[in-house]
């Protein structure tokens, strides 16, 4: 039987250990890219030198950021480690591009008001979920029916990022128009399993372990695709979540219209979720466990944003 090609062997690889399709498809980009770059010579007759001198063509001709250059380190490292199982001391030693620490973009409330009042339909309500709860974009499109929790007021996000789980706070605001857009999702996803469909994408191999899983209506995406697709791993035809980059336009768009300052995105949105509840008077630590961090210095950062000029202090000139 003839071996695997190295590509197929890092798909491989990497589906063995769960990455998400989304870290599959960015890593074997670096990949091709790092194998191009040095004439499709093969990883193996190549070091420590032939890496510094992909990152360095990252970073001097195409001006990429430091989380980029990290990312395709990282897809290389995994190469050597994981698939060529090549552990060598030199690895260690390879230079990470350091990233460049910013106080993030923050809404006052005014702005975001008038910017979830711009958007429509299945957009204002997953905006206003972002907002109201402080998940990531891809932890509100991936949300399950059953992790919405109307009794205790809570959201349970799973795998997140660190693949860790967590709750959140469920915003009393949207618990009618949440309901009313469920059950609507709930009549289509009645109407694929009557058109022979119905299933959904389950991690884990849950779908062997629980065969009617897949199926039922506390695993289906509170946000689903409009049209079902065919998965891209297995083949089947399922009605997947919505497609993020939707949702990221009609934000775009909506900023446009109303000229506000600044980069404002998605993420914006969590970023002053955070803040505004620690302008509220919420504990940090409260704060951390809501968005999901790790350490607790990660959510500092929105301190910095806290009346900004001085970190609150008041300025001498105030006090003529």
């Amino acid at each position: 039987m003839d071996k695997p090609r190295l590509l197929d062997q890092v798909r491989d690889a990497l589906r063995v250990r769960h990455y998400s399709l989304r870290t599959e498809a960015t890593y074997i980009q670096w990949i091709k890219r790092f194998i191009l770059f040095h004439g499709k010579r093969h990883p193996l007759e190549m070091g420590e030198q032939e890496i510094t001198a992909f990152l360095t063509h990252l970073a001097v001709d195409k001006h990429v950021s430091p989380s980029t250059q990290n990312q395709a380190l990282a897809a290389i490292l995994f190469l050597y480690k994981e698939v060529l199982a090549r552990e060598l001391d030199w690895m260690e030693d390879i230079v990470r591009a350091k990233r460049t620490e910013r106080i993030p973009e923050v809404m006052s409330p005014e702005q975001v008001r008038r910017l979830l009042d711009q958007l429509e339909g299945t957009h204002q309500l997953m905006a206003r979920l972002i907002y109201g709860t402080g998940m990531r974009l891809m932890e509100a499109v991936r949300l399950r029916v059953r992790d919405v929790d109307f009794h205790y007021r809570q959201i349970t996000v799973r795998n997140g990022k660190g693949n860790k789980d967590r709750v959140t706070v469920l915003p009393g605001l949207l618990f009618e128009p949440l309901k009313a857009h469920m059950a609507r999702v709930k009549a289509l996803h009645e109407k694929d399993l009557a058109d022979g469909f119905g299933h959904v994408y389950l991690p884990y191999a849950l779908a062997r372990k629980y065969p009617n899983a897949e199926r039922e209506w506390g695993w289906q995406y509170v946000f689903p695709a409009s049209t079902r697709s065919t998965d891209p791993r297995s083949g089947a035809v399922r009605r997947h979540h919505v497609f993020e980059q939707n949702l990221q336009r009609a934000i775009k768009q909506a900023v446009m219209n109303l000229g506000l300052p600044g980069r404002v995105s998605t993420h914006t949105l969590r970023h002053s979720f955070a803040t505004h509840l620690l302008e509220g008077g919420s504990d940090i630590r409260t704060v951390q466990e809501l968005l999901g961090h790790a350490d607790v210095k990660t959510t500092m950062i929105y301190t910095h944003v806290l009346q900004r000029g001085g970190r609150g202090v008041m300025s001498p000139l105030d006090r003529l």
